[in-house]
């Protein structure tokens, strides 16, 4: 028995078969368990308030918040559930999502009657062009769709081989909008359906024609809302989109071989690849699409004769590549036209041909000697699992992969300004100061490295120079309201009140619902005394976003400040529901509910807790804090404890130098002394 004879296997070859490949996946990925979050990640998980703030499942399905893959969401937030923000988890799901596409991919391969279906499914599993799919939690929306891709696939071949067929054909379509709701790429499958018809009954009978019309409606559904998406919420618009149709053409020509050769030669992956800028004008830019059309005319042209597999795995390549070319805006085009997880689901049919290749080879070679083709195949797959295993390591945490990512392309902006961002995390400023100068250097026009190195000298005290950028930023671009409101944050740190007034509203009038701006505008004016103007904005800012705690914490300081200590209270209540260990609300509603001058809202007992909860997570040593903990055993008629915990407040307020919070102790502590609790004086709204 040789690898390319397709009759019937034993069970226990196919079950070696599966363990095998499940190994060699699990080995090739094992560096992957110990890598965090990288890019993106917050904004799909870590940060998404659909999975771990005060949104949820039905905000998941119901509302823009989803983007478009919310079932991948839907899996982020169930995982959330029982595992919270523990990488090792994510990453092991979608391993494992990619181990389970690779068998079923064999088993697809097996339907279509491929030559050497398991070799072919194995050398796309340890490819190391798919190792940024499988290595990035946030592309689990390529390995969860490719899952249900294949299933579907699968299903649509199944029933063909059977007299009732009705089942598999509806499970075809639940599983196509599995597929399409946890990535809307896997739109071409109507196409590929088609393709495999054609592969295996040599072509489409007309009856079948109303089989494929769920799945094209399916497909133009899926398609108008990743277009309108892509272009309103991910704002793919722009001088970066701006390419006229015949450079489009072009890109999208250079794509298509540039992930060909990616496949047959994977040295250097880059996570961002360098931007090509395509002139039309040049004779050389049209030789890929010269050559893809020849390439594509002579496979037609021989599409029934010894090359019609190449003719198959080429269509497949160039259809399932369609919806990632150059021809739609993407954001991700921004930085790159290219990018090895847009081919995670086309480099199947390639692989798969080169498996059948590679079968038949070793066969020729080795004289169908099955012992020499074993040892030949599983060296080439070794070859492919040690570059994936290699390939995995850039992938450990956000700095690895941006220096990786500049060893290879020192001139990639985005790495050097994402890089600078990680770096200022983990407090290493000067560091971050030097990358966002380095990303500057690449794209003197970065806004955003601009501001954010704006940022950095905010951060450092260096306020002159941080002006100086937000200046440029508007400069730049003028109609950003993110450079205002960031400008006007400086010039509130030089007390220039006057002039920050004037550039958060420039924010607000560029973008309306702008909530930080709303917000920041809101606190300047309750910070200027001007409680009443300060109370509407913040409204304003709560009705922008209801379920954003910092403005219900903001809104309350102002209300308290305005003598409505009830409507504070509740507006901080709100705000602990939403986020039940954010220490300013647990430590303002406990200093409300200790001193309110009214009796009605005054609660010692409930006080206490709130402020032992804010200390403790403050680590013991706020004198803010332990300020309100004395106020609240007090109100509690604990004056013991209040006098302790007074007096501790005030040895740390004197270290610290906080003498607004000394002298505040220093009145109250003879009040204590006499046995009564500090209540505030009765304001006037």
């Amino acid at each position: 028995m040789t690898f390319g004879e397709t009759r019937a296997v034993q069970w226990w070859v196919r079950l070696v078969g599966v363990l095998l490949l499940l190994l060699l996946v699990f080995l090739a990925y094992v560096r992957v368990g110990a890598a965090g979050f990288i890019w993106d990640d917050e904004s799909h998980l870590t940060q998404n308030p659909c999975i771990i703030g005060p949104l949820g499942l039905a905000d998941i399905w119901t509302s823009a918040s989803a983007v478009y893959y919310p079932l991948v969401l839907t899996t982020f937030w169930i995982l959330h559930h029982f595992v919270g923000l523990n990488p090792l988890p994510y990453h092991i799901l979608g391993v494992a999502f990619h181990a389970a596409s690779a068998l079923l991919l064999w088993r697809v391969l097996v339907q279509l009657r491929v030559r050497g279906a398991w070799v072919g499914a194995a050398m796309w599993a340890l490819h190391p062009v798919l190792v940024q799919s499988v290595a990035w939690i946030t592309e689990m929306k390529n390995t969860q769709s490719a899952f249900f891709y294949l299933l579907a696939i699968s299903c649509f071949l199944q029933s063909r081989d059977r007299k009732r067929n009705g089942i598999f054909y509806w499970l075809t379509i639940f599983f196509f909008v599995a597929a399409i709701t946890s990535k809307p790429s896997t739109v071409m499958l109507p196409v590929v359906l088609a393709l495999c018809l054609w592969w295996r009954e040599g072509g489409i009978a007309q009856r079948d024609l109303r089989l494929f019309l769920p799945f094209i409606l399916i497909s133009l559904l899926a398609s108008g809302w990743t277009i309108w998406e892509q272009k309103f919420h991910s704002h793919a618009t722009g001088a970066e989109w701006v390419q006229t149709p015949l450079q489009r053409i072009l890109i999208s020509a250079d794509a298509i071989w540039f992930y060909l050769l990616k496949l047959i030669w994977p040295h250097p992956l880059i996570f961002i690849y360098s931007r090509w800028n395509v002139d039309p004008s040049r004779w050389l830019a049209w030789i890929p699409l010269v050559a893809l059309l020849l390439a594509a005319t002579a496979l037609f042209i021989k599409r029934n004769t010894c090359l019609r597999p190449v003719t198959f795995a080429f269509a497949y390549f160039v259809i399932t590549l369609f919806p990632v070319l150059d021809f739609f805006d993407v954001y991700f085009f921004r930085y790159s036209f290219v990018s090895d997880h847009f081919q995670y689901l086309a480099s199947m049919g390639p692989l798969a041909l080169a498996g059948a290749g590679v079968v038949t080879a070793v066969e020729k070679i080795a004289i169908h000697r099955l012992r020499i083709q074993t040892a030949g195949t599983l060296g080439i797959l070794l070859i492919l699992g040690a570059l994936t295993f290699h390939q995995s390591a850039k992938y450990h945490d956000l700095i690895t992969l941006y220096q990786a990512t500049l060893a290879q392309n020192p001139k990639c902006w985005m790495a050097e300004y994402n890089l600078g961002l990680a770096l200022k995390n983990q407090g290493q400023l000067d560091e971050a100061i030097s990358h966002y100068r380095r990303a500057i250097n690449i794209w003197p026009d970065y806004v955003d490295a601009h501001y954010n190195l704006g940022g950095a000298y905010i951060e450092k005290g260096e306020v002159d120079e941080a002006l100086a950028e937000y200046r440029r930023a508007i400069e730049i671009r003028p109609e950003e309201a993110d450079s205002h409101n960031n400008y006007a944050s400086a010039l509130r740190e030089l007390r220039q009140f006057d002039q920050a007034e004037t550039e958060y509203k420039r924010a607000l009038s560029l973008r309306p619902q702008y909530l930080d701006a709303r917000l920041n505008l809101g606190s300047l004016l309750l910070q200027r005394g001007r409680t009443a103007e300060a109370i509407t904005n913040l409204e304003a800012a709560k009705r922008l976003q209801p379920n954003d705690a910092a403005t219900r914490v903001t809104l309350a300081l102002a209300l308290m400040k305005n003598g409505q200590s009830g409507e504070a209270a509740a507006e901080l209540n709100r705000a602990l529901q939403l986020a039940p260990d954010k220490v300013s609300a647990l430590n303002i509603l406990a200093w409300l509910l200790a001193t309110a001058s009214d009796d009605s809202v005054r609660d010692g007992k409930r006080a206490v807790q709130l402020a032992e909860r804010a200390n403790t997570l403050a680590g013991n040593n706020d004198p803010t804090i332990l300020h309100t903990l004395a106020a609240a055993y007090a109100e509690a008629g604990r004056f013991d404890e209040a006098l302790q915990t007074a007096r501790q407040a005030m040895k740390l307020a004197s270290r610290a130098d906080n003498n607004a919070v000394y002298n505040a102790i220093h009145d109250e502590l003879p009040l204590y002394e006499l046995g009564l609790p500090y209540h505030e004086m009765a304001k006037t709204p």
